[in-house]
């Protein structure tokens, strides 16, 4: 599972938890009419910025597609190798996954397995998201007679989800489960109108209902409180916000989904001396990464470091565990008396923020002589590019993918600043 807990740090050290919550989302959804009715991925981004959050999306969903036709569509396998997607979610056509288990296995389950394979051979920190759908308003009466039990919507729902769930776990997927949502809707509020006249595709309520749920799905947060579309009152938003949350949040083993995220954090005792023993404290990691700010780093979980000189440092600590990693930075003041004013660099600052296609440089940078270079890094750690800068300076981040991305300033290969921005 991937999930990219980010600071935001804007010139600044210090953040509020409310810019700390921000999540960037990037999300391909795979599917046919179940899907583009209502536009769902535009509900699920209007709700996430909402909240927020920003969710980037694309889509690919012909009415009555299959997984089978997906798994060999051209245009959904560009997309799939298009970008290193958070989450793909495969939505199977509407009857499929509630006709009888062994047809099941054999229309199914083989071309849910294939999509799965391509997706983690493009990046195998994408998760897959199989999209649980509902059943129709009163049984599948075209199919009723070759399988009885979904000549009712409770026994069509009943094999939707059981099919899901086996999608699920035999691939070590996640399930949205909008279609046992559905049934909430359904069983406590049965007045909502949730089904177009045809009794099988969703109203503007059944669509942003199934948003919500996958909005808690993907950022592991609440919709509750969310913005609601035309068409749904606020009301009924907030009893479908409601709904989605319980259904999500009360049965996430159910659904595969790990909410457990890495959290860095880390102390440290300073005895006076240039010498620094580091506690690490972070949650659910498994690796960690420091970048003392004097050139060095270390590997170790809490490694004991000797600074070069007394000076002000900004030291970095990424944890990670498989494809979840979070960055934290603390400030290390070693004085020891000497008045040495290295750090006189502090009003270095960038612009635009968010950036799209350029990121400006612009402060107390006027000479060669200082000897300033910058260091870009992305959320994993990963060196991008370095270079030694002068005076105004531009960066070109038109081909880097969305995120967020940290600028480490050094003069004379000393750490005086970090600054991280968002890409959009």
């Amino acid at each position: 599972m991937k999930i990219y807990k980010y600071i935001v740090i804007i010139a600044i050290f210090t953040l509020t938890y409310q810019v700390k919550a921000q999540q960037i989302k990037k999300v391909l959804f795979l599917g046919n009419s179940y899907t583009q009715v209502n536009n769902l991925p535009q509900l699920v981004h209007d709700i996430a910025k909402s909240r927020g959050d920003s969710l980037f999306f694309d889509s690919n969903t012909p009415g009555g597609c299959t997984l089978q036709q997906h798994s060999t569509n051209s245009t959904s396998l560009s997309k799939i190798n298009s970008n290193n997607w958070d989450y793909v979610v495969l939505q199977e056509q509407s009857q499929l996954p509630s006709f009888s288990p062994s047809q099941v296995q054999t229309d199914v389950l083989p071309y849910a397995d294939t999509l799965n394979n391509k997706i983690k051979a493009n990046d195998s920190c994408t998760t897959t998201i199989f999209y649980m759908t509902w059943g129709r308003q009163n049984g599948d009466a075209s199919n009723c007679a070759t399988y009885p039990p979904i000549c009712t919507y409770s026994g069509m729902q009943q094999r939707l989800r059981d099919s899901y769930l086996l999608m699920g776990q035999m691939f070590g997927a996640e399930v949205c489960p909008g279609g046992v949502a559905w049934k909430r809707v359904r069983d406590t509020h049965p007045t909502m109108s949730l089904y177009q006249p045809d009794e099988s595709h969703p109203t503007t309520i059944g669509s942003y209902l199934i948003a919500c749920t996958f909005y808690a799905s993907i950022f592991h947060k609440s919709p509750i409180g969310a913005s609601a579309p035309s068409g749904v009152t606020l009301i009924d938003a907030l009893i479908l916000q409601q709904i989605a949350d319980s259904m999500v949040f009360d049965s996430l083993i159910v659904w595969g989904i790990d909410t457990s995220t890495v959290n860095a954090n880390f102390t440290y005792n300073n005895s006076g001396s240039l010498q620094i023993q580091f506690n690490n404290n972070s949650a659910n990691a498994t690796s960690y990464f420091w970048d003392f700010g004097d050139g060095t780093t270390s590997s170790a979980t809490s490694p004991n470091h000797t600074f070069p000189v007394s000076n002000v440092y900004n030291v970095m600590l990424i944890a990670k565990r498989n494809c979840d990693a979070d960055t934290t930075y603390q400030q290390i003041n070693l004085s020891l008396g000497i008045n040495e004013n290295q750090n006189n660099n502090n009003d270095i600052f960038i612009y635009p923020v968010p950036a799209k296609d350029y990121i400006t440089i612009n402060g107390n940078i006027t000479t060669k002589e200082q000897n300033i270079k910058y260091s870009l890094y992305n959320s994993q750690g990963i060196l991008l590019n370095t270079k030694l800068i002068s005076g105004k300076s531009t960066i070109d981040v038109s081909n880097l993918p969305a995120g967020i991305y940290c600028l480490k300033f050094y003069q004379n290969n000393i750490a005086i600043k970090n600054i991280r921005f968002i890409k959009i």
